[in-house]
């Protein structure tokens, strides 16, 4: 069975290292797998409907390659944790 990459336990800060990890059916599926960097994060009251205090986190990201701010920002649960070398 294959491993599924988890979300960090703490919110993401600007310039952390990330990987988009989305559904194939995800409307913004085509920035599955993309390396990024965060440059900011954002809130909003999902995590009050939720009870998930890592719901209400959103966050623009830019391509670690391109450095290219993506036209979507992601959730918390949205992205992983990245270390290693940018693909």
């Amino acid at each position: 069975m294959e491993d599924i990459p988890q979300p960090a336990d703490a919110p993401y800060q600007p310039g952390d290292r990330v990987r988009v990890y989305l559904a194939e059916d995800d409307p913004d599926a085509e920035h599955h797998g993309r390396v990024c960097e965060v440059v900011e994060r954002l809130a909003d009251s999902l995590a009050e409907e939720t009870g998930r205090q890592l719901d209400g986190h959103l966050y623009r990201v830019q391509d670690a390659t391109s450095g290219k701010t993506l036209p979507v920002d992601f959730r918390h649960a949205d992205l992983v944790p990245h270390e290693g070398e940018t693909p």
